[in-house]
């Protein structure tokens, strides 16, 4: 395989539907915060509009790494569905994150541990096992010519196979519920991402994050419209023969509070709500920072998900700053993926660099790893150099966080209060889910490309 590197156009739609917020039903917006009643009364109506009649219906939900009010949302259509649908199946979609246990799972849906039946009778809930391969069928293949258009170049000489969760295969009508933020691997997440990678394969999961990870996660998170990931996930849903709908959701960060709620198709739905989610959850800063700290909630439980304190705060960090990951719960770097703890953490010119020697790695772990490590540059004689610091101070033992490399700082060491006073550090608390950027128009934090290298008169081969 051949890797070409081409920015593309942002505003094409590379040969996919992009989606039309005027085609979705629509509550609320920018600044407005719905009541539970209101969103209920949404939910009702649009399910009970929808054919759903003696259908088998299978509901797609995020799991406990989103926030998102899925007790409110799914008793909502327990409502709307009841004595409708010939059955109901609810999938976690856990991408390749663990399965999530009884007590967190009742928490997560609104029922109480071990008595599921009592709140949703006669609804299957179930984790997605990426782990089984019996959790898997085959809906079809990607080839070449077609993958090399959805991606703008970046993917030309390979095909690949898409499977999905046979659930999802199986159904009538599937309905994708959760929200929408900008995202460092497609842009903005929400809509058809729940189906790949939320309940795919691993072979669309690997290929997908690369092709994000090629782009960078400073030049691909929070981009607007379809970009060639989205693209490539919209081409794969377009393969699971089930009728596809989705409840797209723009949530107050951190809350069970909804500024937004579409429905539609998963492409119109998701259009709708990208448009308010990119007015709602990015913040703009005036100059550049020298150090952040990211307070990770709980809900992240290793560094695989709570990179995100991270890449979502990289944008505003200054050259030779440092981005400080505070999250003293965190003891592991990936439970589902402990292979990346060999690979350590790396920007993408050292991976593509010394392809031959990464090639045969999962794809989808050498793009998790660039997301951490953020931008930089690698060549033969002078090696790694990354333009900021990242720091762990977790849980992690100190010789495991710098054999990864990074950097280690023991998080009893850490106090807000100080950080806070401090005009060089910008403290977030509640951190990986709003995007942080330079205001437009403001000096950028580096005067090399989007993804660190100086500029050239060949661009991305800088």
């Amino acid at each position: 395989m051949s890797i070409t590197v081409q920015p593309g156009s942002r505003s094409m739609s590379y040969g996919t539907d992009p989606g039309d917020p005027s085609r979705a039903a629509v509550v609320g917006g920018v600044a407005e915060h719905l009541s539970p009643e209101q969103v209920s009364t949404f939910v009702r109506d649009q399910l009970a509009a929808a054919d759903l009649d003696d259908k088998r219906v299978c509901l797609v939900v995020p799991d406990g790494t989103r926030t998102c009010p899925l007790p409110l949302l799914m008793s909502a259509a327990y409502e709307a569905l009841q004595d409708r649908a010939a059955a109901v199946t609810v999938v976690i979609a856990l991408g390749t994150h663990q399965g999530m246990e009884e007590d967190h799972l009742a928490r997560h849906l609104g029922f109480a541990p071990g008595a599921r039946q009592d709140t949703y009778p006669g609804w299957t809930i179930l984790n997605h096992e990426s782990w089984d391969p019996g959790t898997f069928t085959t809906l079809g293949t990607i080839g070449a010519d077609r993958l090399a258009e959805l991606t703008g170049g970046l993917m030309h000489d390979i095909s690949v196979d898409v499977r999905i969760n046979r659930h999802v295969a199986e159904a009538d009508v599937v309905i994708v519920v959760g929200p929408v933020f900008p995202h460092e691997v497609v842009g903005f997440s929400g809509g058809n991402k729940y189906f790949f990678p939320g309940v795919s394969g691993p072979e669309l999961i690997n290929l997908s994050h690369w092709v994000g990870a090629l782009i960078t996660s400073a030049q691909m998170i929070g981009t607007p419209g379809v970009t060639p990931v989205r693209a490539l996930i919209n081409e794969a849903a377009t393969l699971i023969p089930a009728e596809r709908l989705a409840l797209c959701l723009v949530v107050a960060s951190g809350t069970d509070t909804l500024h937004a709620a579409a429905f539609g198709t998963p492409e119109d739905a998701w259009a709708a709500c990208a448009e308010i989610s990119a007015e709602t959850h990015v913040t703009y800063l005036d100059r550049p920072v020298k150090r952040v700290l990211s307070i990770m909630p709980t809900k992240y439980e290793d560094i695989w998900t709570a990179a995100k304190g991270f890449y979502k705060l990289e944008p505003i960090v200054a050259d030779g700053g440092e981005v400080i990951i505070y999250a003293p719960h965190i003891t592991q770097i990936s439970v589902m993926h402990p292979h990346i703890a060999e690979i350590g953490y790396h920007c993408r010119d050292y991976f593509l660099g010394q392809w031959d020697k990464f090639k045969d790695q999962p794809w989808g772990d050498l793009a998790h790893s660039t997301h951490l490590r953020g931008q930089g540059t690698w060549d033969p004689e002078h090696g790694e150099r990354n333009r900021v610091t990242v720091t762990l101070a977790t849980g992690i033992p100190e010789d495991v966080v710098r054999s990864v490399n990074l950097n280690y700082l023991d998080p009893a060491t850490i106090d807000i209060g100080v950080y806070e006073a401090d005009p060089e550090t910008f403290v977030v608390p509640h951190a990986g889910e709003v995007l942080h950027r330079l205001r437009p128009g403001r000096p950028s934090p580096t005067a090399a490309e989007s993804d660190g290298r100086e500029p050239s008169a060949v661009g991305w081969d800088g």
